[in-house]
């Protein structure tokens, strides 16, 4: 049987190529001559490429051999976009000083660093997680884990937590800076996939039927209703807009998908209009939501203060703007104009030199990933691996919406990264163990002579149709 390892290690080839194409236009562009050391960044990222190629052919050989080398493109992606921040764009008055610049120096090398980290930490998941179904043994420990994980900020002091007035860090001073809620992501979906799989008979029970939508009974909607206060909470004691739509969002498509029932989808979506209309009228005079009644009102109108308050978002705009649809050229923009350029608003500098073509073509790839994290969700034998892949799958598409959303004015902004491109170790570990664990999933599914069966006496559900209207939601 062909196991894909040999697609997997060409076309992690091909990515390199594309890394290798945009680093050396960027330096050509900004120091007016191509060195070999533009070579350096992109090949470090296909080494570790490589190595996670190699785990996989030892652990999970049947895994579907695409997720790898797309999440080791926009990898390497963001590195040379994140070297490339660190050369200014005017080269007349300092080329020496530009000249001089090489791959290690500035931030792209402490990407690569953290790429390290996160492709270890992928390895050390394959290793270690032989079967996908054995988490479920693990789901009310890491649905604590995960409760515990995104409160811990919360209770910290400010001058611990706080960063953008956003409460979301564990920070020691001068050592490091851990975002816990990109780790609490996973352990809480570990968590919704188990108890969805054992609640879903009775979460299936329809009451009453309007407008042809078949409603669930209001004893039924705990689950929900629990999750949508902890996303509340999460939005008011820490100001996290983005990982507050990310819980509910994912728990919500997570029961669709489990139940089949579209009724869920526009509870999920009542609650959550609710909220966010309550939480904007409140934040007029209540200091909690604040936070929340500012960033709308930026939305509403982002070129109302651009030297002040809505500086990040009328920059981010006016870069997009000036890349129009084919862009300034790699290296040939200007992305110190717009606040964040490696991090929240990474997107924008890359609209501007690619342009909207070259956006596209990114947000392509992350498609790419999220279908055939569904793919994978489809082919398991199991209900839980169908759940958590899926869920997986979609928290990685709802996340790029949320993060592209804000930083293009469709939404609010938010202070979610974008996966595997924006600097950061916390969010890069976090993303490549969710890539770990969709590959595991799609090895158990995919691997001939498996037992097809759901664990714990729950006989598989009939997911494959849900699964496909997802893909066309």
């Amino acid at each position: 049987m062909r196991t894909g390892r040999n697609t997997e290690l060409l076309l992690l080839l091909f990515g390199f190529v594309i890394t290798v194409v945009l680093s050396a236009a960027s330096q050509g562009a900004l120091i007016n001559t191509i060195r070999l050391d533009s070579l350096v960044l992109p090949l470090l990222v296909l080494m570790l490429g490589l190595l996670a190629h190699v785990l996989i052919r030892i652990f999970a050989p049947y895994a579907d051999p695409v997720l790898l080398p797309l999440a080791t493109l926009i990898n390497g992606i963001g590195v040379v976009v994140i070297h490339r921040v660190d050369v200014p764009s005017e080269t007349d008055d300092s080329f020496s000083k530009f000249a001089s610049i090489g791959p290690f120096d500035g931030l792209g090398i402490q990407q690569v660093l953290w790429s390290a980290v996160a492709v270890v930490c992928f390895c050390i998941v394959l290793a270690v997680v032989r079967d996908h179904r054995s988490l479920s043994r693990y789901a009310y420990t890491l649905g604590l884990v995960g409760i515990v994980l995104v409160a811990i900020p919360a209770l910290l002091p400010g001058r611990f937590s706080e960063v953008n007035s956003a409460k979301v860090w564990i920070t020691i001073p001068g050592v490091a800076s851990v975002q816990p809620g990109e780790f609490a992501k996973l352990a809480l979906f570990v968590f919704f996939a188990y108890y969805l799989v054992r609640k879903r008979e009775v979460l299936s029970l329809a009451s009453k039927r309007v407008l042809g939508i078949e409603f669930p009974r209001p004893r039924d909607l705990g689950p929900v209703l629990v999750v949508w206060v902890l996303s509340v909470l999460i939005l008011v004691v820490e100001k996290d807009l983005g990982s507050s739509l990310l819980y509910l969002g994912t728990f919500v498509v997570m029961l669709y998908i489990a139940t089949e029932r579209r009724s869920w989808l526009v509870i999920g979506a009542i609650l959550f209009g609710f909220g966010a209309v309550a939480a904007y009228s409140l934040g007029t005079w209540l200091g909690p939501f604040r936070n929340f009644h500012d960033r709308v009102n930026y939305w509403l109108d982002p070129m109302s203060d651009p030297l002040g308050n809505t500086y990040q978002l009328s920059h981010s705009l006016i870069s997009l703007g000036v890349g129009g649809l084919l862009g300034t050229g790699p290296g040939a923009g200007d992305p110190t104009s717009v606040p964040l350029p490696r991090s929240d608003f990474i997107v924008a500098t890359i609209g501007e030199e690619l342009g909207m073509f070259g956006l596209t073509a990114l947000l392509l790839i992350y498609l790419l990933i999220v279908l055939r994290g569904v793919k994978a969700g489809t082919m398991a034998r199991d209900p839980f691996g169908k759940l958590l892949a899926g869920g997986l799958a979609f928290s990685v598409a709802l996340q790029v919406f949320v993060i592209v959303g804000g930083v293009t004015d469709l939404i609010p902004a938010t202070g979610l990264t974008t996966p595997f491109l924006s600097y950061g170790g916390s969010s890069l570990v976090a993303n490549w163990i969710l890539i770990a664990m969709l590959i595991r999933i799609s090895n158990d599914s995919r691997a001939p002579g498996q037992v097809t069966g759901g664990g714990r006496g729950n006989p598989p559900p009939q997911l494959q149709s849900v699964a496909t209207e997802v893909i066309r939601l």
